[in-house]
């Protein structure tokens, strides 16, 4: 795309695949969960080559550089023409730690009703009284 063409940051987050849907990118545009510098932005604003946008993504921050824009959502092994991933080492670890404390309550099939799994297991033991 002609880099004096205007794309919406909303549109932009979507194209690039950060976001699933276009309106979950200007929903969280409009909670201030985006920042370009210092200011957090509008759906409406337009992205600039060379920018970096910082997404407020739970407990950490991700940092974006923009290498391209478009407006045209794309395959997943495009999007490394279109963006550059600068998030801090330690921004990562945030992450990382979050995702094993999650990973920690998600235990499978420890309570409530037995999987199919569990069933056949509990038969199996007791159809040999």
């Amino acid at each position: 795309m002609d880099s004096t063409e205007k794309v919406r940051i909303d549109k932009w987050l979507w194209a690039v695949r950060l976001f699933k849907t276009r309106s979950l990118a200007a929903e969280a545009c409009d909670k201030g969960r985006i920042r370009i510098g210092d200011l957090t932005v509008k759906p409406s604003r337009s992205v600039k080559i060379g920018e970096e946008i910082v997404l407020h993504r739970g407990p950490w921050y991700q940092h974006i550089k923009v290498l391209d824009i478009t407006e045209k959502r794309m395959g997943a092994a495009l999007v490394k023409d279109f963006l550059l991933d600068v998030t801090p080492s330690d921004e990562l670890e945030k992450n990382r730690l979050h995702q094993l404390a999650q990973a920690a309550w998600n235990i499978k099939g420890g309570t409530g009703r037995p999987t199919k799994k569990d069933r056949r297991e509990i038969d199996d033991f007791t159809s040999d009284w």
